[in-house]
């Protein structure tokens, strides 16, 4: 968990009892059929797309895309969406409280996550990760010139990289300090001139009468309990999506300024729009 905040003790997990497992049952065979079935189509679709792409991917986004939004639908959450995405390529930063995160940021956002390098080697997570075009990066002093020539590869055909510069998921009730590391590539000569970035806040709405925590997942919280007490939820709530206007690199001094610029207005957006 990180050190510079709290949220209490994490929710208690009760028993499931015989209807939260039908609820299980219920959602979970339709969800794994989709996901699984949508990434083995998107990798048979891969195959052409990176024969005559490269490292474009045309068609592939779209299909991850549908996956999400069915996804979200089959959980049962209320997906909700504020302001418009930016067109064409850059950087997109948001607050991070769930594995939830992946679906509600791609159902309406064709996106491309940046994630540290040892996701590609976590079981499942990994795969599908590595599938749907995650941009792996070292966080080494002596990969910056490496990650510099990644962006660079990527932004040049239009792909939108988000981050997560929180750097650990959170309760979804505070957004937590930017670290303005993420943002040091950025600041190369070549990519500060054009690039732009858009904030992005990611707001979840509890079922009535839980936690107002129910979707976050932080901490020591291990995954596959809080994937089960999700799916047997009698009633769901729902997660809003708001789209700040982007902003451009180079009205920014530093990496610290445009952290706190973005920070401020992705916290901004949760206080405004938490309440359902």
């Amino acid at each position: 968990m990180a050190k510079t905040w709290t949220s209490g003790d994490t929710p208690t997990i009760g028993p499931l009892g015989w209807a939260g497992w039908l609820r299980v049952l219920f959602r979970a065979v339709p969800l794994v059929l989709l996901v699984f079935g949508g990434l083995l189509f998107l990798l048979f679709i891969r195959l052409f797309e990176r024969l005559f792409c490269g490292v474009a991917r045309p068609v592939t986004p779209h299909i991850t895309q549908w996956v999400c939004r069915g996804a979200l639908f089959l959980l049962g959450l209320k997906f909700t969406t504020i302001g418009k995405p930016m067109m064409g390529g850059g950087a997109v930063v948001a607050n991070h409280a769930s594995w939830l995160d992946i679906f509600a940021l791609n159902a309406r956002k064709r996106i491309y996550f940046v994630a540290k390098s040892e996701v590609a080697g976590w079981p499942g997570i990994g795969w599908l990760a590595r599938a749907t075009g995650t941009l792996f990066i070292r966080r080494a002093r002596g990969a910056a010139h490496d990650q510099i020539a990644m962006f660079k590869e990527r932004l040049a055909v239009g792909h939108r990289l988000l981050f997560f510069p929180e750097g650990t998921s959170t309760d979804g009730l505070q957004v937590l300090p930017f670290k303005s590391t993420l943002f040091a590539a950025f600041f190369d000569s070549d990519l500060r001139a054009e690039l732009a970035i858009q904030p992005v806040t990611v707001i979840y709405h509890a079922p009535d009468g839980a936690d107002p925590r129910f979707y976050g997942w932080w901490g020591d919280m291990d995954f596959g309990p809080h994937l089960l007490t999700t799916l047997a939820a009698k009633r769901q709530g729902g997660v809003t999506v708001i789209y700040h206007p982007p902003v451009q690199m180079a009205a920014f001094a530093c990496r610290k300024e445009l952290a706190k610029s973005l920070e401020e207005t992705v916290r901004a957006g949760l206080n405004s729009h938490r309440n359902p």
